[in-house]
């Protein structure tokens, strides 16, 4: 973004320049009334906006007349630098500035380096896709059959604490499943219309909301009020929503004893799940801790 003091822009029609290339790239459009909306601006500066990001990327973006609107363009090279780390945070929380200066101010605040990073131009094709209900084929390398094709039908993306993964229809197998970022090499958007079994909503695992009921581990925890404060749990317990598809992501990310009798031994076992019934037919669970199913459930 250094080009910009060069030409004496100010850091106000920054935010809105980085808005527009937030746009283009991850939706693959934008409006002037979007701008106007946003920044509560009137049509004239948004105009005046408009034409300073042509002026400054000329081959970025494509007016079509008949909507008014300013598509992205097949040469579409992003203006800003769109860091992955703290984009897909903002996805994630649908912050949908664009800008990532915080200026010069460095606040004492750090987090455990992740191993594995997206690339920012695959969630960017793939949050394209989502929003504009279009399938797409992409190259996935899998661990059990390597590189290879796919169709598929994204719905969501997904932070399992570890990995980010695209929830997605796949229609090889004809079943709803999540796919590795990291492991997606290519994204191209197709422009087919999705069939109504492959949309989000017949999606079940996705739409299924399970009560989970996380209390201090009977057995491992000697204080219990201790990780009652950590959690904000009320009457000793912390009760969760949490998507059938998720549920296993969640059990084994914060290390909670799924048995029937919290007999898992250890300090990293600090929760049980108090209500493990609530589990019955979630489909990922063999990585959550303990978990088998009985004939009781």
């Amino acid at each position: 973004m250094s080009m910009f003091i060069d030409k004496g822009v100010s850091y106000v029609q920054k935010q809105r320049l980085a808005y527009i290339d937030f746009l283009l790239m991850f939706r693959g459009y934008f409006s002037r009334s979007d701008l106007t909306a946003k920044f509560e601006m009137g049509m004239a500066n948004a105009t005046r906006d408009i034409a300073l990001y042509k002026e400054l990327s000329p081959k970025n973006i494509e007016l079509e007349n008949s909507t008014k609107q300013y598509l992205q363009s097949k040469n579409f090279k992003p203006l800003f630098n769109h860091d992955a780390k703290k984009t897909l945070v903002k996805l994630a929380n649908d912050i949908t500035d664009g800008f990532d200066a915080i200026g010069d101010i460095s606040f004492p605040i750090d987090a455990p380096s992740q191993l594995n990073i997206p690339d920012i131009f695959i969630v960017a094709k793939l949050v394209q896709a989502i929003l504009n209900k279009k399938p797409v084929n992409v190259i996935y390398t899998s661990l059990s059959s390597g590189s290879a094709s796919r169709e598929l039908i994204p719905h969501s993306i997904v932070d399992n604490g570890l990995r980010w993964h695209v929830r997605a229809f796949d229609r090889k197998t004809k079943s709803f499943r999540d796919f590795v970022l990291t492991r997606v090499s290519k994204v191209t958007i197709k422009d087919q219309i999705i069939e109504p079994y492959e949309d989000k909503l017949e999606d079940h695992q996705w739409m299924r909301m399970m009560p989970l009921q996380l209390v201090p581990h009977p057995k491992n925890v000697q204080h219990p009020t201790a990780i009652a404060m950590d959690y904000g749990m009320e009457n000793g317990v912390l009760e969760l929503n949490v998507r059938a598809a998720l549920a296993g992501y969640l059990l084994r990310r914060w290390n909670v004893d799924c048995t029937l009798n919290a007999e898992l031994s250890g300090g990293e076992y600090q929760l049980w799940l108090k209500n493990r019934q609530t589990l019955y037919g979630a489909e990922n669970l063999a990585i959550a801790p303990g978990y088998q199913q009985s004939e009781d459930d």
